[in-house]
């Protein structure tokens, strides 16, 4: 059974976790960090969303993240994830 989509509110705040595949390692080096607020940003900017606080572990994110529209929030972890380096 396919999960509920997800309902993201124009101006409410909503936390998002990405995490990598099977819970392995996302982040390796310094720069993976570094490449991944930079993709991050284009996102948010992209999609006209707002961050308020992030989290980078090793193989998980954390983001509190505030949509303008409903269609928001699903587009910025999609866009930091899918850019190679």
């Amino acid at each position: 059974m396919p999960r509920k989509p997800r309902i993201y509110l124009p101006g409410i705040p909503a936390h998002v976790v990405q995490r990598g595949n099977n819970r392995s390692a996302c982040f390796f080096t310094d720069e993976d960090y570094h490449f991944y607020l930079e993709c991050l940003g284009e996102g948010l900017r992209r999609y006209a969303v707002r961050l308020h606080a992030y989290v980078l572990m090793t193989n998980h994110v954390h983001l509190l993240l505030t949509p303008t529209d409903a269609t928001g929030t699903g587009g910025v972890p999609e866009n930091a994830a899918r850019v190679e380096p």
